[in-house]
């Protein structure tokens, strides 16, 4: 049996229009000889009435604080709903379907409500669907917890999540991910003009663009299809162009160049930081000070550590926290507001010749501050204000030649 996994995002079943466009992307795939196992998230986004910040909204205005099994409940309807008016439609369409909660599609989870990890994708009772000549629509971001029963959420693309663990589980010859834009972008097209898709990714590149920030495809999910050795497409939707593939093939600028702006995959970025310098004494203050936020649940970024002196980054709605534990503790900081972090994402990045006086020479062509700079082996960060994100992100695109 030849299979196939097909994710459809919030964009993509929002509408009729969109999903019959959808319907269209299942119809070639039986066409083209394969075994379809459909994945969907919750309709729409944000204010349209089963997204799941809606439903999330929703809860909040009754009560803030709701506890973890209210709103796992509440959130898991947004795809109950899109999975039953998909397999409602496919059926319309005379191929017969079943809609699937993550839980009776076989996704077992622990208890972490809201960010729940999947312990196992049991395979069979999808085959056991498919076996009957129906197309299984699984609700993406939920499963079960084992062994109480009760439904979860994976926490954010959590639905990528889902259709990269099933795609493992059924041993498909492919994921694909279908999206509103037409692939892996070398940056946000809602800042760059004209970024260009990236036919190939390796898995590698493809997670740190993730982390950095790209929001195509969620990290987990490349890293449940690397481990499994299952290729994942990025696709349109609405279109027919080929997408990005990820798989363990590298991009084609790392087959085809030593030049160092060939080694750049994509300029991604984060908003909504607060950064923190914090004046030490000695080591072992550093030690107390992220003793102290751990103890409050504070998670940092972008750390930079020395005896006398930390550079970090929390996320904006952590930021009061973190002053508070800052000032009862008696460090001395200074804090900086409506931060972001803008990254150049490449392969080997780390000690290239040349790699960092662009990035730096390209910020500062447009007068752009650089407050702190953190760098792996396969990225270079700045942190900078917020305002000046879209000049960072476009002169940096210029600089490594990522334009089409």
């Amino acid at each position: 049996m030849k299979i196939l996994v097909q994710k459809f995002g919030g964009t993509s079943v929002r509408t009729p229009e969109a999903r019959q466009t959808a319907i269209g992307k299942v119809k070639k795939a039986l066409a083209d000889g394969y075994t379809v196992a459909v994945v969907v998230s919750a309709m729409g986004r944000s204010g349209e009435p089963y997204a799941t910040d809606t439903l999330l909204r929703l809860l909040r205005a009754s009560n803030p604080d709701a506890a973890g099994h209210e709103t796992d409940l509440l959130l898991c309807c947004g795809e109950i709903i899109s999975a039953c008016v998909f397999a409602a439609e496919l059926q319309r369409a005379g191929f017969p379907a079943r809609a699937m909660t993550g839980g009776q599609a076989g996704f077992e989870t622990d208890d972490a409500y809201g960010s729940a990890h999947l312990l196992r994708v049991d395979p069979r009772p999808v085959m056991k669907i498919m076996a009957q000549g129906l197309i299984p629509v699984i609700c993406g971001f939920q499963g079960m917890s084992r062994p109480d029963g009760q439904l979860t959420t994976l926490g954010r693309g959590g639905s990528d999540t889902s259709a990269a663990a099933l795609g493992v589980g059924l041993k498909a010859s492919a994921v694909e991910i279908y999206t509103d834009v037409d692939g892996i972008m070398t940056a946000d097209p809602r800042l760059v003009d004209h970024p260009r898709i990236m036919p190939r990714i390796s898995y590698g590149a493809c997670c740190e663009l993730a982390e950095q920030g790209a929001k195509v495809i969620h990290q987990r999910a490349v890293e449940i299809a690397q481990k499994g050795n299952i290729p994942l497409y990025v696709k349109c939707t609405f279109d027919d162009a080929p997408g990005t593939l990820v798989t363990n093939v590298g991009s084609v600028a790392e087959q085809v160049s030593v030049e160092p702006r060939s080694f750049v995959n994509g300029i991604t970025y984060i908003r909504d930081l607060t950064q923190y310098r914090v004046t030490l004494d000695g080591a072992r203050a550093g030690q107390e000070l992220f003793q102290n936020l751990a103890d409050a649940g504070i998670s940092v970024s972008c750390l930079n550590l020395s005896p006398t002196e930390s550079m970090f980054s929390v996320y904006r709605d952590k930021a009061s926290a973190c002053a508070s534990v800052l000032a009862a503790k008696g460090f001395t900081f200074r804090q900086n507001d409506r931060c972001a972090k803008v990254s150049v994402v490449g392969i080997s990045v780390r000690g290239m010749p040349g790699l960092m006086a662009s990035f730096v020479n390209a910020l500062n062509r447009k007068g752009i501050e650089i407050l702190q700079t953190v760098d792996s082996n396969t990225s270079i960060s700045a942190i900078i204000k917020e305002e000046a994100l879209k000049d960072a992100v476009v002169s940096l695109h210029e600089a490594y030649g990522l334009n089409r």
